[in-house]
């Protein structure tokens, strides 16, 4: 029998760590993160990494377990990371949640896709990321012109990745994601999305969310970041949070009109989020707030325990 995993997904701030939380502690269950931020040793305030309060004595796994100098975390180094875990859970008879807002991460572990491998180069990255979008773009379109129409010019961080695929396997993106082909799932699951049907709510639940972060001390985690040199790297990851008040901290616009784009480019990473989960029709749909986890376990009640 394929252990069962129970998903928690949807848009940023809708609610995800506090109903996993619920779950886990209703079902006897361990939390495997799907959030490609949380990952990052370096990032807490600006990533809503949850305290050990939020936690509640659940166990949760693949938070805090990289370094941004070391890059994106690949899609296929989730997924091994991901089947590890559950693995590791299943065998210690626990349960298994997984919580994010990551759906690429969520969708390649639970397809069970099996990736072509090959190894980082980060000094190759970090040498590619000196160079503009635009001559990036080019050197792509050269040995890989079918990526280089679906990537577009300005996507730096995709366009470097298939360049790095390309320098260590001597294959093209194309070509690798040809030979990366969904296998067949080890898991079961039942994926649960939140998200409110009034999408001003949600907005309201972002605006308020950085306030408290600013409040937090997010301004003074980015600026020892920013004078620790970790910029670049963070820049690279894509984390919302901390470009901006990077911009800030040079002068190039106010503390006031950088907490503002913050909460913009949220709200258009929440939009981005709602579009990608809304595609899979397997996904039930819960509104946030109070007997959110009543209802959650009436959906999955029968399922988890038979």
């Amino acid at each position: 029998m394929k252990p069962k995993i129970t998903v928690i997904c949807g848009p940023t701030a809708s609610g995800k760590t506090r109903l996993s939380t619920q779950l886990a502690k209703a079902l006897g269950a361990e939390i495997i993160s799907a959030d490609s931020m949380q990952i990052y040793k370096e990032m807490n305030i600006g990533t809503a990494k949850p305290t050990a309060r939020e936690m509640d004595g659940i166990t949760h796994h693949l938070i805090d377990i990289v370094s941004v100098s070391s890059g994106p975390l690949s899609v296929a180094g989730y997924v091994q990371l991901a089947g590890q875990c559950a693995r590791e859970i299943a065998a210690r008879g626990k349960r298994i949640v997984v919580c994010g807002g990551t759906g690429l991460y969520i969708d390649h572990f639970l397809g069970g896709t099996k990736f072509a491998g090959h190894e980082n180069d980060i000094a190759y990255r970090n040498e590619l990321d000196k160079l503009p979008s635009g001559r990036l773009h080019g050197m792509l379109a050269e040995i890989d012109p079918k990526s280089a129409l679906e990537i577009h010019p300005n996507n730096k961080k995709r366009i470097v990745r298939a360049l790095e695929i390309f320098k260590a396997t001597g294959k093209t993106k194309s070509e690798q994601d040809e030979l990366s082909k969904p296998g067949e799932p080890e898991h079961d699951f039942v994926k649960i999305g939140l998200n409110y049907a009034d999408r001003e709510a949600l907005y309201g639940n972002i605006n308020e969310r950085t306030d408290r972060m600013m409040e937090a001390g997010l301004a003074e985690e980015a600026q020892r970041l920013y004078e620790g040199g970790a910029e670049g790297d963070i820049r690279r990851v894509g984390a919302i949070g901390y470009a901006e008040l990077f911009d800030c901290f040079a002068g190039r616009c106010a503390l006031g009109e950088a907490v503002e784009k913050i909460k913009q480019h949220t709200r258009n990473y929440a939009k981005r989020q709602l579009t990608w989960f809304k595609k899979d029709p397997r996904t039930l749909w819960l509104e946030p707030g109070g007997g959110c986890l009543e209802r959650c376990l009436d959906l999955i009640g029968t399922w988890i325990f038979k």
